[in-house]
């Protein structure tokens, strides 16, 4: 028996990245997986290559970003699978890199409108199902900058900073419910969003080598990396956990 077997799990963000790899872990440990992304047709390929494998998993394009998509697609989702019992709120994007007196006011609401308000929404709309289920477990991807600072995108790290502590809020306010909430904060893992971090900045070699040093393990993660420990902290293994901070950057923050 799988570690997530006959479980229902929403995965926000989930047609690339981190997203994809952990709707393909979850499927392999027997959940039926509801990925959802703006990307219709890397999702649509996502959800197919699962199902070629075997797994169980349907693609629902939706906005994070707009509450009546999400609130309809999390309604579509429970009719097709009667329950909800998982939420990975992995949907995110980085947003412009300059000086913050540089930013433009609606630069950096969306990336508040995605990284922020996307988790709410989601949030909102999925507790009542787990609550009929009589339990559940919403993960959220934070980052190492939900931690620690960095001279770059400020309204990036603001957003993780801000998902940290909603993943806390939550834990406290839905324990009685059997309701786990809990944050992973990645370091840099190798995803189409580091990649054109990396293309902005000049030489995307070079830049990979120098954002490898910065671990003190030597190298950038991978997304599966991260599915992991999502898998942990959606399994009954983490039953005892709530609240916490699951931190998966190769020592970055142990500096």
């Amino acid at each position: 028996m799988g570690r997530a077997e006959d479980r229902v799990v929403i995965v926000t963000g989930a047609a690339l990245g981190i997203g994809k790899a952990t709707a393909e872990v979850f499927a392999d440990e027997g959940a039926r997986v509801a990925l959802t992304d703006v990307l219709d047709d890397e999702g649509k390929e996502a959800a197919r290559r699962i199902r070629d494998a075997g797994g169980e998993a349907q693609f629902w394009p939706m906005d994070v970003s707009v509450e009546e998509e999400v609130r309809d697609t999390f309604a579509e989702i429970h009719d097709h699978y009667e329950r909800v019992d998982v939420l990975v709120n992995n949907a995110g994007i980085s947003g412009v890199n300059l000086p913050t007196h540089e930013i433009e006011a609606d630069d950096w609401k969306r990336v508040m409108d995605v990284n922020v308000m996307g988790v709410f929404y989601c949030t909102k709309h999925a507790i009542p199902y787990m609550k009929e289920a009589g339990a559940g477990s919403i993960i959220n991807i934070s980052s190492i900058y939900g931690l620690v600072g960095g001279p770059d995108v400020p309204p990036y790290h603001a957003s993780k900073g801000a998902v940290r502590l909603m993943t806390k809020t939550d834990a406290l306010l839905y324990a009685e419910d059997k309701i786990r909430v809990n944050s992973i904060h990645p370091g840099y893992i190798w995803t189409p969003m580091v990649e054109n971090h990396l293309k902005k900045m000049g030489d995307v070699e070079e830049g990979k080598q120098q954002t490898a040093a910065m671990h003190p393990l030597g190298h950038m993660g991978k997304p599966e990396d991260i599915a992991y420990g999502v898998l942990y902290l959606a399994s009954d293994e983490a039953k005892f956990v709530t609240g916490s901070e699951l931190v998966i950057d190769g020592g970055y923050t142990a500096r």
